[in-house]
């Protein structure tokens, strides 16, 4: 019941703090499974968890989680497993043999558990080295005539510290551990098996991640993108962003002097796009007055009619939606979300009741009730009023700097159209050979 009701509660909330989008097989990976992930981001990547599989699973986390108010009381209310780091406390590492053993004896019962194999929480561009404990775990648990499978899961964030921006959870082929058996009683075979395997994990977060030698690249694959799906008519693909930074990766060694040419254009033209505030997508708009017509007057009825609410909610909710952001200030990059996720939350925990009960003394019980019914649907329309409207002032500020700038949106797209087919043929280029990549 009580993972039930934190499923539950933790799906919702990511979704409202997040706009997810999961792609993952149908059908639910059955028996003995370990899901690994990259981990970016705190607690919320295995929160994550909860929305891929509806199996009860069984986390490891590090001990020090433990010993936290709240989240260490949840922790163990999920029967999660403490995770002893020598950078924690080297004298407790010895206690790591109890864990690895719940943790194969899950496995062989059939269970689900999950593990971050980078052994720590970071913001760095590319995966970090991975420790050989989910290998470990999988090949004691196979060695007792479990069939367990490991699942990749990788975790791709726009930006992971702000409030309703996109994820991508990408759910990778599953890994079978049998074949990786080495034969009985040989210490050495037993290494080089938890090496291999390690290395095949390895291969399976890297082929549903992005994995890049520097943050700078970012903006420079985001670009290609841009001009790639605006080459094909397409809308922007977030998975592709993986294959543009493998390919990112041959082009910089195989071409260097072609490669900074390209690069140099590409984020040239980026600058300019950022300074009229379009993107590629912008430049084949055509404004017919009538259609301009009927924008404005659908959207000045969408504002009379829901500022009232609106601004109810801004009045409402101003504080707890503040507090979170104030409280995250001074964390780290990769810890930040977590602040803000888990004090949101437990704001909303609080001022939800918090309003009934004011709105039941200061008023009456039908006034309770109407705030007991009415604060979530409220809460919900005032973040689709701060989106909406966030989005229509950027529409706005595109429609003043270039539908009355016909020179500038000609010299643009020009130059857009010409990039745009530079990076259609860089990737003709070498898709071959990073779809071979991944596909290994």
């Amino acid at each position: 019941m009580f993972y039930a009701f934190i499923r539950g509660l933790a799906s919702l909330a990511l979704r409202l703090f997040y706009l997810l989008r999961v792609n993952a097989p149908a059908a639910e990976p059955e028996g003995p499974v370990i899901f690994v992930g990259n981990h970016p981001n705190g607690l919320i990547d295995p929160a994550l968890v909860f929305v891929i599989t509806r199996r009860q699973v069984t986390f490891l986390a590090k001990e020090p989680l433990f010993r936290m108010p709240v989240i260490g009381w949840i922790l163990k209310g999920l029967h999660a497993l403490p995770v002893y780091r020598k950078q924690d406390n080297p004298g407790q590492m010895t206690k790591n043999e109890g864990t690895l053993e719940a943790a194969r004896t899950a496995l062989v019962q059939g269970r689900a558990i999950t593990i971050f194999p980078e052994g720590k929480s970071h913001s760095e561009p590319m995966l970090a080295e991975l420790k050989t404990g989910a290998a470990r775990i999988a090949l004691g648990a196979a060695r007792e005539g479990a069939p367990v499978r490991i699942i990749p899961v990788g975790f791709t964030y726009a930006e992971k510290h702000i409030f309703r921006s996109s994820v991508l959870i990408e759910v990778g082929p599953a890994i079978e551990v049998t074949p990786f058996l080495p034969p009985p009683g040989a210490e050495e075979a037993e290494k080089e098996a938890a090496r291999q395997l390690t290395d095949r994990i390895a291969d399976g977060l890297k082929a549903v991640t992005v994995n890049l030698a520097q943050w700078e690249d970012l903006p420079l694959i985001q670009t290609a993108e841009q001009l790639y799906a605006f080459r094909l008519g397409e809308k922007v693909d977030r998975e592709r962003l993986k294959r543009w930074a493998k390919g990112l990766q041959l082009f910089r060694s195989e071409q260097p002097e072609r490669f900074e040419q390209v690069r140099a254009s590409l984020m040239s033209f980026r600058h300019r796009l950022e300074l009229v505030h379009a993107d590629p997508k912008d430049l084949t708009l055509v404004y017919k007055p009538g259609q301009v017509a009927t924008f404005v007057v659908k959207n000045l009825l969408a504002l009379c009619l829901g500022l009232p609410l609106f601004l109810l909610g801004v009045v409402l909710f101003g504080l707890p939606y503040q507090v979170p952001r104030l409280a995250a200030r001074k964390a780290e990059l990769d810890t930040q979300a977590t602040v803000k996720f888990l004090g949101a939350l437990l704001m909303s925990l609080l001022w939800w009741p918090g309003l009934t009960v004011a709105a039941w003394m200061w008023g009456s019980w039908v006034w309770g009730m109407v705030a007991l019914v009415g604060v979530p649907p409220l809460a919900l329309f005032t973040l689709y009023f701060m989106e909406r409207w966030a989005g229509l002032k950027w529409d706005i500020g595109v429609f003043f700097t270039l539908g009355s700038r016909a020179r500038l949106k000609a010299l643009l797209l020009q130059d857009g159209e010409r990039l745009a087919a530079e990076v259609e043929k860089l990737a003709d280029e070498y898709r071959p050979r990073v779809e071979q990549s991944t596909s290994q």
